[in-house]
């Protein structure tokens, strides 16, 4: 599988310091799972805030524990598989429309998050996943043949591709693609003779800009939850 849309490293920064939403957290969390480059890139970043933050404390023990030690004690930790330990660990299975999928194991481990899913427009399907203080992302499920009207976005938008694949305008997007989004951008996201589903977070609302979809803007909400 070859993923080529990625999140930023400024974003997979703000995701291994944790200064990022809950739902933001499991979008970008999901993509790391299936990205070996970003779980690289993660793991060199935790290392490097684990050796800051040591270096803090040793300052602050007045020394406590010597460098070395240190070193020895990073070098234990990240020589254990857990960096690695992603392909080996059990996902949960989701059934949808005669489909199976497979959910990474971020995703997987929150799967008794994931409500029921409902028919929306078209050939479309939504099902939230409702995280802690009320942060919510969504499950969209797009069949073969689907299309969500022009729209643009009054905050930003990431779209992770669980698994299939769907276009707009400017791109191809499968199995592990992020896509982010900001109210500067407009696209027609649509399949083809493949299904798609997608995890996605909102911090507002859809706002379609084109033709009668134009009418639903009053509900957009509706469709896709932030």
């Amino acid at each position: 599988m070859v993923i080529k849309s990625h999140p930023g490293e400024a974003l997979l920064y703000q995701y291994a310091a944790g200064d990022l939403s809950a739902a933001m957290t499991i979008v970008v969390g999901t993509h790391v799972d299936m990205c070996k480059a970003c779980r690289r890139t993660v793991c060199d970043i935790e290392q490097k805030l684990c050796e800051d933050n040591l270096d803090t404390i040793v300052n602050v023990a007045n020394h406590a524990m010597t460098k070395s030690q240190c070193d020895q004690m990073l070098e234990a930790i990240f020589q254990s598989s857990v960096c690695n330990k992603v392909e080996n660990e059990p996902s949960d299975i989701l059934y949808l429309e005669g489909r199976r999928f497979t959910l990474p194991r971020t995703l997987a481990h929150n799967s008794h998050r994931i409500g029921d899913w409902s028919k929306l427009v078209g050939k479309l399907w939504r099902a939230p996943l409702t995280l802690e203080n009320g942060n919510q992302t969504n499950l969209i499920y797009m069949a073969p043949g689907a299309k969500v009207p022009e729209h643009t976005h009054k905050g930003q938008e990431a779209t992770l591709v669980l698994d299939g694949v769907f276009n707009d305008e400017k791109d191809e997007y499968k199995d592990g693609d992020f896509v982010l989004l900001d109210p500067s951008k407009t696209h027609t996201p649509e399949t083809q003779e493949q299904d798609c589903l997608t995890l996605a977070t909102l911090d507002a609302p859809l706002h379609f800009t084109s033709g009668i979809s134009r009418l639903l803007n009053p509900f957009s909400s509706l469709f896709f939850r932030a």
